[in-house]
C-alpha cells in the first residue's frame, strides 16, 4: 500500500490525529489489511504537502493504538484492527501496567527516534569490524567519549583508570569480588539497591545496612561499623537513590569520605542516576578519587537496554586485577553497543535523550503530586519512582497483592532492606514503556487504595 494517501480534508482534528484516525478507518473498511506497508514518512509528507514531523506523529499515534508497528530499516506495517472503546463501567478499572521496574521513560518523539535510528545506521556502516573481539576496556574512541561524558560530573580520569564495561552489574560483581572474600562484610544503606544485595549474595558476602536519615547514611554509624565490623568496602547509590529517591548532599558526602579515609575503607559509588539532575552534587569519586570505585551506567540516563557502564578505578594499579576479573567473566563490552553509545555522545543524541528523560520524569512526578494524598510518599522531581510508606492498617504484602489483582506491579520493601526489619513500604516506578495515561490511571487506583482500608477495597469473595 505504498500509494496510500489519506484525505485529511475529511477531518477537523489536528493533522497527526487525522492520519491515525484514517488509518483506523481504512483498516475497518478493508482498504488497509494486516501486513500492508504504509508509505515512508517523508514520502507521504511530500504527497500531502505537510511537515515530516506531522506524519511521524501520526504514525506514532497509530502505533500507540496498536494499529501499526515500525520495523527498523523496513518501514511501518499494519498489524491490528482498531480497538473498541471501553464501556463506561470498565473505564474506571486501570489497565495492567508494570510499575515494578525502575526504568527511564521511553522516548516517543518521532524526530528524536529518527535521530537515534540514524546513529544506529551510521554505526552499522562498520558492522563487520564491530563483530570482532576487542581488547577489554574499550577502544580509544570509546574512552574519549566516556571521558567527555564523565567530565560533566567533574571527573577527569586518565585512560589507564577508565574502563568501558558491559553494564553496572558485571562491574559491581567484579569490584566486590576484588575487594572482599566470602564471609567478609560490605557496608551499604539500610535500604539499598536490590542489585547490590544480589551481587553480595552471589559472592557470599555479608551486606550490613547502616542507619539513614534524609541525607543518607549516618557518618557516626559508618565510623562505628568500621571500628567493629572490619568492612572491606562501602557501597552507595548516592544520587536519586533507588528506592528512597534521596540524594546525599555535598557536605554529607565529604563527611562520609573523611570516615572512609580514616579507616581505609574503599567506596563503591553506583552513580546510575548521577546525570539525571542538571546540577547535582559532585560524585564521591571527585571528592576522594583515590578511595572510590565509580560506576557510571548509561541504562538510566540514556536507555535501559544500552548495557554499557563507564568505570573509574582508584588508581592505575587497581585497573589490572579489575580488567582481569571482568575479562574472565565477560570477555569485553559489546563493541556494537559501545560504539552506539560513543556515537550518541559525540553527535549530541545522548544529551537530547537525557533532556527528554528529565522533562518526562518531571511531568510524571507532577502527576503523582497531583493525584496521591499529600505526604503519602517520598520522591524527587527527577526520580523515576516513588517510595510509599503505607498507612495503617495496610501491610506491604496486602498492598502488593491488591495491586497485583488489578495488574499493577509494585515492589515491597523486603527487596531493598539490608538492615533491620523491613518497613511497611513499597516502591512504585513511573518510567519504562508505560504512557502518561497508564501512569495516571494506576496512580488514581493507588490513591483510592491509600485512602481506604484493605477490607474496604478487597474484591475477594
Amino acid at each position: 500500500m505504498a500509494d496510500w494517501i489519506p484525505d485529511l480534508s475529511r477531518s477537523d482534528k489536528p493533522r497527526y490525529l487525522a492520519i491515525a484516525d484514517l488509518i483506523a478507518e481504512d483498516i475497518r473498511a478493508g482498504r488497509l489489511a494486516i501486513g500492508d506497508r504504509l508509505p515512508p514518512q517523508r514520502k507521504l509528507a511530500g504527497r500531502l504537502d505537510i511537515d515530516f514531523t506531522t506524519v511521524a506523529r501520526g504514525y506514532v499515534e497509530a502505533q500507540k493504538r496498536g494499529l501499526v508497528e515500525s520495523r527498523v530499516g523496513q518501514g511501518t506495517f499494519v498489524v491490528g484492527t482498531p480497538r473498541p472503546k471501553l464501556r463506561p463501567a470498565a473505564a474506571a478499572r486501570p489497565s495492567a501496567v508494570d510499575l515494578s521496574m525502575n526504568l527511564p521513560p521511553e522516548p516517543d518523539d518521532p524526530v528524536l527516534i529518527e535521530r537515534m535510528q540514524e546513529g544506529l545506521a551510521e554505526v552499522g556502516r562498520d558492522l563487520v569490524a564491530l563483530l570482532r573481539y576487542q581488547g577489554f576496556g574499550g577502544t580509544r574512541a570509546d574512552k574519549d567519549a566516556a571521558s567527555a561524558w564523565l567530565g560533566r560530573r567533574a571527573l577527569v580520569p586518565s585512560q589507564e583508570r577508565l574502563f568501558v564495561t558491559p553494564g553496572a552489574h558485571p562491574a559491581l560483581l567484579g569490584i566486590f569480588g576484588l575487594l572482599a572474600k566470602p564471609g567478609d562484610t560490605v557496608l551499604c544503606e539500610a535500604i539499598t539497591y536490590p542489585g547490590a544485595r544480589a551481587v553480595a549474595a552471589q559472592l557470599s558476602l555479608k551486606l550490613h545496612g547502616l542507619p539513614m536519615d534524609r541525607d543518607g547514611i549516618d557518618p557516626d554509624a559508618f565510623a562505628e561499623a568500621c571500628r567493629t565490623l572490619a568492612p572491606k568496602a562501602l557501597y552507595l547509590n548516592p544520587t536519586l537513590q533507588n528506592p528512597t529517591t534521596l540524594t546525599i548532599p555535598e557536605g554529607r558526602r565529604t563527611a562520609i569520605a573523611q570516615v572512609a579515609r580514616r579507616f581505609g575503607v574503599p567506596i563503591v559509588e553506583d552513580d546510575a542516576y548521577g546525570f539525571i539532575p542538571a546540577h547535582g552534587p559532585a560524585p564521591l569519586a571527585a571528592i576522594a578519587p583515590d578511595l572510590t570505585w565509580h560506576i557510571a551506567g548509561l541504562a538510566k540516563c540514556i536507555g535501559a537496554g544500552l548495557r554499557t557502564a563507564y568505570v573509574v578505578v582508584p588508581d592505575a594499579r587497581s585497573g589490572y586485577p579489575f580488567a582481569a576479573a571482568l575479562r574472565t567473566a565477560n570477555v569485553m563490552a559489546s563493541p556494537l553497543t559501545a560504539a552506539l553509545a560513543t556515537r550518541w555522545i559525540e553527535d549530541g543524541t545522548a544529551d537530547t535523550l537525557l533532556r527528554f528523560i528529565r522533562a518526562e520524569t518531571q511531568a510524571r512526578q507532577a502527576l503523582a503530586s497531583e493525584i496521591l494524598p499529600a505526604g503519602s510518599f517520598r520522591a524527587d522531581p527527577l526520580s523515576f519512582n516513588l517510595w510509599i510508606e503505607l498507612p495503617a492498617p495496610w501491610t506491604r504484602s496486602a498492598f502488593v497483592g491488591h495491586m497485583r489483582a488489578t495488574g499493577i506491579g509494585v515492589v515491597a520493601s523486603d527487596a531493598f532492606t539490608a538492615g533491620g526489619p523491613a518497613t511497611e513500604a513499597v516502591r512504585v516506578c513511573l518510567g519504562g514503556p508505560a504512557s502518561r495515561a497508564q501512569i495516571r490511571s494506576a496512580l488514581d487506583y493507588i490513591a483510592h487504595a491509600l485512602e481506604q482500608s484493605p477490607e474496604a477495597v478487597s474484591s475477594v469473595m
